[in-house]
């Protein structure tokens, strides 16, 4: 099989690391081919380098064997190279159909954007590929898994065969996932496509790649035929030692409701209900998984929790009503948020991991003096600790976190959070963009966590990783309750049906 793209001993130094070493890599034509490894091993720096965002240090890089001279994005779309980036890069206040023809405008009189041949070119390129959307739907108003459709279709309206995705299902559903796949299978399969995908998940890899490459601390540690690995042989390659993540022994009795939620009703971004009359509580000693389908009112719920989103109801956060409240005023009752999207609301990208890592603590005593100025030395001392104890990676404390991988930037959050002294915790896709070896960490911290006596309230598009961590479950569909589990009867396919509603029209059915 012919190579379509070649690294032949390609080196990419940042000051203090080197992101990617004497890396020779050949990618053929017409195949999946998935790259792995930790956060930080240099996935994204190596497809970064091949989209033309990076200009290597070393090394040479040929496509459809011609060698690259010059290294920016407009070549590499020229060369039919197109990248899919973990946090998208759409416009909110454009249409689907703005978005995925911005640059590339079909024209009316040779001036204007003729905004009926775009919405016609997205309805071709969605029924070409089995990619739904609606070309007239506001991008800031439809869930994250659409949002990523909407990238993958630009990319292919620029005319891109050779698709970098980096995380792909790192926002989707497993329908929506199973979709992707299909998509994927299919243009590869009839147009002929060179497909590579970023990413965490073994098991997606073991479903979808024909070949996989394993990267450590920047180096390519070997490139293997899928269908002669395993998923443990790929994390024992990953991590450089055996990762287990046997079933969680779950034990003990919760204590008091932490966090008590009566008869709310929540709006979405349109106005329009996303909670609809739901009540639960969440008690100490306890993990409260959400299972539910993205767009469900999962995240509404968790954003009114925190002081995020007006409501209408009751909710109470150690026994005091929060109407009223501000987050950081919430935060001071006990409670610690790991928040849904970590770019937009878990990190300042500006700031410095230091900065973030103090966020919610730049007032106590101990980094402060006088009240007013403050103590660098404590305050170095303490996000040193942290960083270390978190296995943050990156070029020094002072690094940007917008410049992270996502998962590192993921580690920050978990990292401040985590390291309150707190009582309650509301957790949103805590390893969406992790690595296997990291995802063992975050899981290990949030049973501790529990152990501890804290009540969790958890939300993970990752439905085994609820079961995995849950004591109880309950399903969400449409923004009301359909189904609740304890420890004992946490059975992934009975689960599934209630995230669609099913059983719930089924028993309303023979109500009828």
């Amino acid at each position: 099989m012919e190579n379509i793209v070649e690294f032949s001993h390609v080196s990419m130094e940042f000051p203090g690391i080197r992101a990617n070493d004497d890396i020779s890599l050949a990618i053929r034509r017409g195949e999946i081919f998935a790259l792995v490894g930790e956060n930080g091993a240099g996935k994204s720096t190596l497809m970064n380098i091949l989209y033309g965002i990076l200009t290597p240090t070393a090394g040479e890089v040929t496509i459809k064997g011609q060698q690259v001279t010059s290294f920016s994005p407009k070549n590499a779309m020229q060369q039919g190279v197109g990248m899919v980036h973990q946090h998208f890069m759409l416009v909110p206040s454009f249409t689907v159909a703005q978005n995925i023809v911005l640059g590339r405008e079909p024209k009316k009189w040779g001036l204007f954007c003729d905004g009926t041949a775009a919405r016609d070119a997205v309805r071709e390129l969605t029924a070409e590929y089995g990619l739904q959307v609606n070309p007239d739907d506001t991008v800031r108003d439809i869930s994250v898994g659409l949002q990523q459709r909407v990238e993958i279709l630009k990319t292919l309206y620029r005319g891109a065969d050779i698709l970098i995705l980096d995380e792909p299902t790192a926002v989707l559903t497993p329908q929506e996932t199973d979709e992707l796949f299909a998509m994927l299978r299919k243009v590869v399969a009839q147009k002929g496509m060179t497909v590579i995908i970023i990413t965490h998940k073994l098991y997606e890899v073991m479903a979808i790649s024909d070949r996989v490459g394993i990267m450590r601390q920047g180096k390519l540690i070997g490139v293997r035929e899928t269908a002669q690995v395993s998923e443990r042989i790929l994390a024992s390659m990953m991590v450089g030692r055996e990762v287990l993540q046997d079933p969680v022994e779950k034990t003990g009795q919760p204590g008091e409701a932490r966090i008590t939620v009566n008869d709310l009703w929540v709006p979405d971004n349109r106005g329009l209900p996303a909670v609809k009359g739901l009540s639960l509580e969440v008690h100490a000693g306890e993990i409260l998984g959400i299972a539910a389908i993205e767009g469900n009112g999962q995240s509404e719920l968790l954003e009114a929790i925190t002081g995020m989103r007006p409501y209408a109801g009751k909710i109470f956060v150690g026994g005091r009503d929060i109407v009223g409240l501000s987050p950081g005023q919430i935060r001071d009752l006990g409670l610690a948020h790991v928040p849904e999207d970590r770019l937009a609301t878990g990190v300042d990208s500006q700031a410095s991991i230091t900065d973030n890592l103090l966020v919610g603590k730049h007032r106590n005593p101990q980094f402060t003096r006088l009240g007013f100025h403050m103590n660098r030395r404590a305050v170095d001392a303490y996000a040193k600790e942290v960083y270390d104890r978190f296995d943050i990676r990156s070029s020094g404390l002072e690094t940007a976190a917008g410049s992270l991988s996502g998962g590192n930037m993921q580690k920050v959050v978990i990292a401040r959070e985590f390291s309150f002294d707190a009582d309650i915790y509301v957790i949103a896709q805590p390893t969406r963009g992790v690595d296997i070896g990291a995802i063992e960490f975050i899981h290990q911290r949030i049973l501790e966590k529990r152990a501890a006596g804290a009540a969790v309230l958890l939300c993970s598009a990752d439905l085994d990783e609820v079961l995995r961590l849950s004591d109880r479950v309950i399903t969400i569909y449409e923004g009301q309750i359909t189904g609740q589990f304890d420890r004992d009867h946490l059975d992934k396919e009975e689960i599934g049906y209630y995230m669609t509603g099913s059983r719930e029209e089924a028993a309303h059915e023979k109500e009828n």
